[in-house]
């Protein structure tokens, strides 16, 4: 009975084995997914303040948690996309089998203008819309193509090439729409400054801060007062750890929009800073 009962046992295991890797294979790459997005958007949108979000560090959290912004749009509309294409299958299959001609002369055209601004890029990479256009161009003129060619029983292999282009200009056109949301998002902010939190810092020595919508003031010299200079006009941006990164905003104006050019302040929060939050 026990040696019956040993394999049956490596038998289980084996299939636990199996379904956790099913499982922790996805849940990786769909980790990995949520944090590259989550990064493109957010560097997208500090650098409008001229931050590199590197130096911020951020954590692996912190970007996945920042991902469902610029991803909730562009997965609704996919997977409406892919749910209409699978209720009209039905009726777009012999429609398209009788005109397969036609539509693989359509599918072929929208990729290779696709291609074509690819490999252009030197020339039409400055258009705004060409890191949307392309992919998109790619995108769609690849699935034609290839459900064409299914319909027809081409080639497997040609077939699986075609959905690899589609996936990867998919994800180009996903990585653009979370760009351009960072930099959405970061516009926002810099149109209303009032709505961050508002800062005051005492510091040891002077900062010499050039910003006009600062204000120093010399705090009066008292027996046991370690701190020299108050400032005012401060607004929080992002804090991670000790570091809080500061940036300009008049309380004498509202609403108080981002100068262009002006600078982003780095403090750090110890014993040479103190720090007051003020309710608006």
């Amino acid at each position: 009975m026990m040696a019956a009962d040993e394999p049956a046992r490596g038998v289980s295991w084996d299939r636990v084995y199996s379904v956790a890797g099913n499982i922790v294979a996805p849940a990786t790459a769909l980790s990995t997914l949520l944090f590259y997005f989550g990064y493109v958007s957010t560097r997208a949108q500090y650098l409008y303040f001229g931050l590199d979000v590197d130096t911020i560090g951020l954590s692996t959290q912190s970007f996945v948690m920042r991902s469902p912004g610029p991803l909730l749009v562009p997965l609704l509309v996919l997977v409406l996309l892919v749910a209409g294409a699978i209720a009209a299958n039905r009726w777009l299959a012999p429609r398209l089998t009788r005109r397969a001609s036609l539509a693989l002369a359509v599918g072929m055209g929208l990729l290779a203008a696709g291609l074509v601004l690819l490999f252009a890029y030197a020339m039409v990479g400055r258009w705004p819309y060409y890191p949307l256009v392309t992919p998109v161009l790619m995108a769609l003129g690849g699935t034609v193509t290839a459900y064409t060619l299914g319909l027809r029983g081409s080639s497997i292999r040609l077939r699986v090439a075609l959905w690899i282009t589609v996936a990867a200009a998919v994800f180009w056109a996903n990585a653009t729409v979370a760009q351009w949301s960072g930099t959405g998002l970061a516009q926002e902010q810099a149109g209303h400054l009032e709505d961050l939190p508002r800062v005051v810092v005492d510091t040891r020595e002077r900062l010499y801060l050039r910003s006009p919508d600062i204000t120093e003031t010399a705090l009066p010299v008292e027996e046991g007062q370690t701190f020299r200079y108050r400032y005012r006009g401060l607004r929080l941006l992002v804090q991670n750890g000790d570091r809080m990164f500061l940036v300009p905003c008049s309380e004498q104006v509202s609403p108080c929009p981002h100068r262009p050019g002006s600078a982003t302040i780095v403090v750090r929060w110890n014993d040479s800073t103190r720090v007051q939050f003020v309710a608006p």
